[in-house]
């Protein structure tokens, strides 16, 4: 057992805890990083990378199924399972091993273990029940992370009901699938199995999927998911599960009281997430937790001195690179940069990899009205842009919401083909603090998709030219 005094300690190594270990030592402060399972963290092993490399499987599979669409043939397309989830898991592994590589170019300590705080700036880490290390540092930046939520009656059991983890390493493809929950975790599960052969049902207990997003996005989003061959039930609860052999029978409830019962291979459980709070030594602290997060301030500080929290730890958005940005800012914070800003979580734009693509970065209409605003609203669809035409990609819709009397952008709202790297223009434009005016004298790129977003902003204006 080895002790260590450090500047930094980062607790939990995924994309909030390494990024923040990273620049804080290129900001020349001794610091280190304590990671139980995998650097890299739920989102690069669990999570973010490994599903995207699951749903391009997915994509090239309806694309080779729709060949004949371009003028091209290709006979019995089938896929081996097995080897779509051995690339899945190979990419994950080769961005993990490329994450432990920058945190030794960049001299970071890593200490494999389950760091617990002790109080007064120290950590005991621990493996397996075993001390590795006594660890003391001037600040110490809580990373932990957080897990799938379970509901009672619902839990996952590895084999018939499934979390995240178990749903990328399916050992076979089901015939039927169940998805509790339509944010962007349960639409993106949905997506690739109903992509790759499963039916698929969705339940939702809010009025609409996608809830987060804006009404008329989750309004196209259900039409395109139906016309797809998706089952969807909204305002709808699964009251409860009852396992066969090889099956789950569901029983559904609506609004109305009235109920049925599905019976389908698998249930995949996607309601949301709790922060791991616990075992860390919170209790040797002031820090309050607030249902499972730790509460914080704009600068990532805790309610105890040298404490921080960042990632999906504390509050919403819950996103890898929401973290990592806090982690920046966070350390950056702590090493006196001039040039630090709060995050102003109103500017991080949210994406959902399912087919279509659906992206989205402010207010949006309801809310922008609800906060005071008068709003101006621009829409423009992909069947009037050439490049989505030539794709093959007509289904898609821009929209973009604008106070009225500044012109500033308050939103932006996106499905169709790519629309998860269109979105960051509006957000780069919203962090200049760019107007309306500003974005219609921008000169966009034809033929390019992004010129719906321009045709889209002059529409607000009833300018738009190829609508």
């Amino acid at each position: 057992m080895s002790d260590t005094a450090f500047d930094i300690v980062v607790v939990g190594g995924g994309p909030g805890g390494y990024v923040a270990a990273i620049r804080a030592a290129q900001l020349g402060l001794k610091t280190a990083v304590v990671e139980r399972e995998h650097l890299g963290g739920i989102c690069l092993n669990w999570g973010c990378i490994p599903t995207k490399a699951l749903l391009r499987s997915a994509e090239v599979h309806r694309m080779m199924r729709h060949a004949s669409d371009f003028g091209l043939s290709a006979d019995n397309v089938r896929f081996d399972l097995d080897a779509v989830v051995k690339r899945s898991r190979a990419v994950a592994g080769q961005l993990t091993k490329g994450v432990t590589h920058l945190l030794k170019k960049n001299k970071v300590t890593v200490f494999d273990g389950h760091a617990r705080l002790k109080g007064g700036g120290a950590l005991a880490v621990t493996k397996d029940d075993k001390p590795v290390a006594d660890l003391t540092a001037k600040h110490i930046i809580l990373a932990t992370g957080a897990r799938a939520r379970t509901l009672p009656g619902l839990e996952p059991d590895g084999r018939l009901v499934w979390t995240y983890k178990e749903a990328m390493v399916p050992p076979a493809m089901p015939k039927s699938l169940l998805v509790i929950g339509s944010g962007a975790i349960g639409i993106e599960f949905a997506s690739f199995f109903h992509e790759m052969g499963a039916e698929t049902t969705v339940v939702e207990v809010m009025d609409r999927i996608l809830p987060v997003e804006d009404p008329e996005i989750s309004a196209f989003a259900r039409k395109a998911f139906e016309k797809q061959g998706l089952t969807l039930h909204t305002a709808t609860q699964v009251k409860a599960l009852e396992k066969g052999e090889d099956s789950v029978t569901c029983t559904l409830e609506g609004k109305d009281g009235n109920t049925a019962k599905v019976t389908v291979d698998r249930v995949i459980v996607a309601v949301g997430i709790v922060g791991n709070v616990e075992d860390i030594g919170l209790e040797t602290t002031k820090v309050e937790v607030d249902r499972t997060h730790v509460v914080t301030d704009d600068w990532c500080r805790t309610a105890e001195p040298g404490l921080y929290a960042i990632g999906d730890l504390t509050g919403p958005p819950w996103l890898a690179h929401k973290a990592s940005h806090e982690g920046v800012l966070c350390v950056e914070r702590i090493a006196g940069v001039a040039d630090v800003h709060p995050l102003d979580t109103r500017r991080i734009p949210g994406c959902t990899y399912c087919h279509p693509q659906i992206a989205s970065v402010g207010l949006t209409e309801e809310k922008a009205k609800a906060a005071g605003h008068t709003v101006r609203v621009g829409r423009f669809p992909f069947m009037g842009n050439g490049k989505a035409i030539a794709l093959g990609e007509p289904e898609g819709l821009v929209k973009t919401v604008f106070d009225a009397e500044t012109g500033e952008l308050l939103g932006a709202h996106m499905i169709g083909a790519e629309v998860t790297e269109l979105i960051q223009g509006y957000a780069v434009a919203m962090t200049l603090e760019t107007t309306e005016a500003e974005l219609m004298h921008t000169v966009f790129p034809h033929p390019t998709l992004s010129e719906m977003m321009h045709e889209s902003v002059l529409d607000a204006h009833g300018r738009a030219v190829h609508f």
